[in-house]
């Protein structure tokens, strides 16, 4: 998760760094979705992806564990939220399903980085 190097910044972290590769795939592909959309699915994925890379980033400048953990579980939760509005535009055939089978993948891949940054600050939470 931190590689081989120490972690100065936010974007050292592994974590942030593969998330803000998913919100960029997202505002890709979202870019094609129908024009009606734009206030609608477009809007709620593309914050949701963005709001993974901002409060991980956010977290990270806390300075309680207490705090740090609000952020990445808030962080997981917008996870959460892509995975919804990927399924709901593979439904509406926004997306192929290969697609959204690898962007729901990359999602599981993030959470499982999230869980364990959040499992570590819990175990140095006094």
């Amino acid at each position: 998760m931190l590689e081989n190097k120490k972690v100065k910044s936010f974007y050292d972290l592994k974590v942030w760094q593969d998330s803000r590769k998913l919100a960029l795939i997202i505002y890709k592909i979202t870019a094609k979705f129908p024009k009606e959309e734009l206030y609608g699915i477009i809007s709620q994925l593309r914050r949701a992806s963005l709001s993974v890379t901002a409060n991980i980033a956010e977290g990270f400048g806390r300075f309680h564990f207490k705090e740090k953990i609000k952020f990445y579980l808030q962080a997981r939760g917008s996870l959460l939220e892509v995975q919804n509005f990927i399924f709901l535009s593979q439904d509406l055939n926004f997306i192929e399903k290969t697609m959204a089978r690898n962007i729901f993948d990359q999602c599981n891949k993030i959470q499982i980085q999230l869980n364990a940054l959040i499992k570590a600050n819990r175990k140095n939470s006094p």
